[in-house]
Formats: structure tokens, C-alpha cells, sequence
């Protein structure tokens, strides 16, 4: 399994697993019993809006604060960049050039790979094309500028999109159930 799918892959199925939730409870429209209808009294609905809101707003900080606790406390974010520094050493000795290392853009830490030693300028470019491709790598530079975005913000994103999927399936689910609902005969 790839770094990269072995980091992300946890984040997205919890933030699908909280969108779900959120959706079911937030999509999910209350039920008026028949005796309800025939009664002359006004039946009390509480506020859909509100609830939706509130449910949905739990949700999404639910799948932020998994993301953020999966990529720091929980040790994803160490695990993804030894897996991908020890995989760009394999690749540098494999291909025989022992003056070169490679590590992960730290601080905040970033899928670039920081190339350093030295190489002529033929090693370099290959070099960077090679590493480039690693699984995980988003591109290899010879300089430590610009790092690109913080892994944990990709992280977050992806929590996001997976939360959104799940609210996609939620949503689809009860308007499946509201359909069938005509059908109580």
C-alpha cells in the first residue's frame, strides 16, 4: 500500500462515516402520526432549519478535528514521512548516487521532497524527475522554497470532501425513504 493512500484513505471513510450521521439526522424530516393529523390541536414541529444546521455543523467539526487528530497525535503525518523519506533513499541507492539525500519538506510538513548534495546538472534534473514520482510526492526540488500546502490542510480537505459525500448519501437515502413513505397502504 502507497503512502499517500494509506494517509489519506482513514480520513476520507470518517469523514463519510460523519457525513452520513449528519445527514441522517439533519435530512430527516419529522414524523406527524396519523391521530396527530386529527386532532384539532396545532401540532408543534421543531425547527428543521436550526436542526439541520446543528447537525451539520457537529458533523463537519467532527470530521475536521478527526483529520487534525489523525495527522498529530494519532502519528499519521510520522508514519507518511518516514514511508516516503525511506522510499526516496531506496530509489537513491538504488540508483547509485550515495552523496544526494532526500526529506520531506518539514515545518509545516508538506508532500515536497528537499533534495540535497551534490550531483551534476544531468543527476539533478533526472533526479527530480525520479523522485517526483514517488507514491506521495507531489514534486522534488534542490531547494527548501516554498513548500507548497501543509499536508494536514490536504488532510482537512479530504475529511471535507468525504464529509460531503456522505451528506450526498444521506441525502439520497431519505429521499428514498420520503418516496417509499407514500406507500403505507
Amino acid at each position: 500500500m502507497n503512502a499517500l493512500w494509506s494517509y489519506f484513505w482513514p480520513i476520507f471513510a470518517t469523514g463519510l462515516v460523519f457525513g452520513a450521521i449528519a445527514g441522517s439526522v439533519g435530512f430527516r424530516l419529522p414524523t406527524v402520526r396519523p391521530e396527530d393529523r386529527l386532532s384539532s390541536e396545532k401540532v408543534v414541529v421543531p425547527d428543521r432549519r436550526a436542526k439541520r444546521t446543528l447537525a451539520l455543523s457537529i458533523g463537519i467539526g467532527a470530521s475536521v478535528a478527526i483529520a487534525a487528530l489523525w495527522h498529530g497525535p494519532l502519528g499519521a503525518a510520522d508514519r507518511f514521512a518516514a514511508q516516503v523519506e525511506r522510499s526516496a533513499r531506496t530509489t537513491l541507492y538504488y540508483n547509485e548516487i550515495p552523496q544526494v539525500t532526500a526529506r520531506l519538506h518539514h515545518g509545516p510538513l508538506t508532500r515536497q521532497l528537499i533534495l540535497v548534495g551534490t550531483a551534476d546538472e544531468f543527476q539533478r534534473s533526472e533526479l527530480m524527475r525520479i523522485m517526483g514520482a514517488l507514491p506521495g510526492v507531489s514534486s522534488a526540488r534542490w531547494s527548501a522554497e516554498g513548500g507548497g500546502p501543509p499536508l494536514i490542510l490536504e488532510g482537512i480537505a479530504i475529511a471535507v470532501l468525504g464529509f460531503l459525500f456522505g451528506l450526498l448519501l444521506a441525502y439520497l437515502i431519505e429521499l428514498r425513504r420520503r418516496y417509499n413513505m407514500q406507500w403505507n397502504w
